[in-house]
């Protein structure tokens, strides 16, 4: 062994003994670079690797540090890298952190459970595979129903499970769904569209039943549990029918009334009961008629019909006959054994094997073809089956009045009235009119009644009463003052008229005596003027005479002035 080793590291001297110096440091070169190289990987290989905490970064630094803070009171090994990320020793350390900050809700916000798939790996297992597209489905869903208007946001967790050998032992596909609606959105009411978002989720995912979909509201609410809500719909159902049936009859009743109101007067008319039964079952008919064939169809340019013709219709045409027509005639043919052995044949049958016989029958088989008409007919659900309408008019109140015109009173101060009733020829056409107006049909069953009922009036009668005798005590109130207006208005005329005349009387009493001491008063100075005496004159008479010389002068002078001035004192006088 140590000869061989001998021999190989000759071998080996002599070949570098015969290189040149540059190869000899070339080789060097390449061998140091090589053991470099072996180091360098032994010692990378030796250093424990990293693993990542989270598969996102957390840039929110109130976040991060949270994060660090619980892994420092865990006493776990981190690392915080340059782009936000946290690196743990290995992935058991990793996973049991995870669980501890979803535990006590320390993962940020909007980070995605799936994201552990996003890590970029050589290879790739099936387990991968299913789980992407099972995140790939999810995400799908959650956008596709997020885009409906009546949704405010959506989360989606769909129930995958293993694939089994047979059919019988693989367990379904699941899905839950949990949408909150937007505020004043009809989702939770509305069965259309809480079926619409069924159907959107049972066809975007294979192999998924409608018993193994659970939708849900934010506050929890079964959105798409349909048997449970069926006696709701159901009751929901008959209240629409009550409802439709209700408008039904009031547009009935509006138009009895105004029928009959126009003509006898808005209290005089009253709808009793109107009822009409209505039936929304939905019929589907089919009809199978047989017509006659018309052979000789109608010309237009003769003036009589020859398809009414004897021979112009026939019930059937034949479009195929057979005749069968068969005789026999002899023994016949009796099966025999074979030969040299007795025939099996029934005893019956052995009697008459030398009789002779004879046999015929005739058969005619004949095809006939008709008019036939098939009618396949789906009947409106809304049908009205029968009509009842009761209606009640009231007769005429009139007051009494006596010969001379003014209204009879009883005893008790009330007004005394007559009641006309309505007769029976009014009464016939009013019915006739509600016949008409609710579309009335005897085969239907319908009933129409229309009778005369004199209404209470109690009430109104008391009030005529009322206002017949407060109206009475306001003509006596105004009458009364009326003539107690007249009678000062009189008294007044002649007080006024009293007043004048002893005015005028003592105007003209006291201008009898001015003109008397005038006079007398002029006698004097004329007498004493004639006797030559002086007269001493005060100066009031002075001025009176002074004025009246005043006057006399203007009066000759301007006589239509004076005249227009003493009309204008009378005028004021009177």
């Amino acid at each position: 062994m140590n000869d061989f080793f001998k021999k190989y590291l000759g071998q080996i001297g002599a070949v570098w003994k015969k290189l040149s110096f540059v190869q000899r440091a070339v080789f060097v070169a390449v061998a140091v670079l090589a053991l470099g190289g072996f180091g360098f990987l032994a010692a990378y290989s030796s250093t424990p690797s990293m693993t990542p905490l989270l598969y996102r970064a957390i840039p929110n630094e109130q976040e991060l540090l949270r994060i660090t803070q619980r892994l420092d009171q865990e006493g776990i090994r981190y690392q915080t890298t340059e782009d936000f990320r946290i690196l743990v020793d290995d992935e058991k350390t990793a996973q049991r952190m995870r669980g501890v900050l979803t535990r006590e809700d320390l993962i940020p916000g909007g980070s995605d459970p799936w994201q552990i798939f996003d890590v970029e790996r050589w290879t790739i297992t099936d387990f991968e595979r299913n789980a992407n597209l099972r995140r790939a489905i999810t995400a799908d869903l959650e956008r596709h129903i997020a885009a409906l208007d009546d949704i405010d946001a959506v989360s989606a967790i769909i129930g995958v499970p293993e694939r089994e050998l047979f059919s019988e032992d693989q367990k379904p596909w699941t899905a839950s769904i949990r949408v909150t609606p937007k505020p004043g959105s009809d989702l939770v009411t509305n069965r259309k569209k809480r079926e619409g978002i069924e159907k959107l989720v049972r066809f975007a995912i294979p192999y998924l039943m409608p018993d193994n979909i659970t939708i849900v509201d934010h506050q929890g609410n079964v959105l798409n549990d349909f048997a449970s809500t069926a006696d709701g719909d159901r009751l929901e159902l008959t209240r629409r029918e009550l409802k439709a049936k209700l408008e039904y009859e009031l547009r009935y009743r509006a138009t009895i009334l105004a029928a009959l109101q126009k003509m006898y007067g808005a209290d005089r008319v009253q709808v009793v009961n109107l009822n009409i039964d209505v039936d929304t079952s939905k019929k589907s008919v089919k009809d199978e008629s047989h017509s006659p064939i018309l052979v000789t169809p109608d010309n237009p340019r003769t003036p009589y019909d020859e398809s009414a013709e004897e021979g112009a219709k026939v019930l059937s045409i034949t479009t195929q006959e057979d005749i069968w027509d068969e005789r026999f005639e002899g023994s016949g043919y009796h099966p025999q054994g074979p030969a040299g052995q007795e025939a099996q044949i029934p005893p019956g049958y052995k009697d008459l094997e030398d009789m002779f016989g004879k046999y015929s029958a005739n058969k005619v088989g004949k095809t006939n073809v008709v008019n036939t008409t098939y009618t396949n007919e789906e009947k409106t659900p809304w049908v009205v089956t029968r009509v009842t309408a009761a209606v009640a008019l009231d007769g005429v109140w009139k007051w009494r009045h006596d010969e001379k015109g003014a209204v009879i009173l009883n005893t008790d101060g009330s007004i005394d009235r007559e009641y006309i009733p309505v007769g029976d020829e009014d009464l016939a056409k009013a019915a006739a009119l509600v016949r008409d107006a609710v579309g009335y049909s005897r085969d239907r069953g319908d009933s129409v009644t229309v009778q005369h009922i004199a209404f209470s009036r109690t009430e109104q009668f008391a009030q005529e009463d009322s206002d017949y005798r407060s109206r009475q005590q306001r003509n006596i109130i105004i009458l009364s003052a009326v003539i107690a207006l007249g009678a000062l208005l009189v008294l007044f005329i002649a007080f006024r008229f009293i007043s004048r005349e002893m005015e005028r009387r003592r105007r003209l009493r006291e201008e009898e005596l001015a003109r008397q001491q005038q006079a007398m008063r002029e006698a004097a100075l004329r007498a004493a003027e004639q006797e030559g005496q002086e007269v001493e004159m005060s100066v009031e008479e002075r001025t009176r005479m002074e004025l009246t010389e005043n006057v006399i002068n203007m009066a000759r002078e301007h006589p239509g002035d004076v005249a227009q001035l003493i009309r204008t004192w009378l005028r004021e006088e009177g």
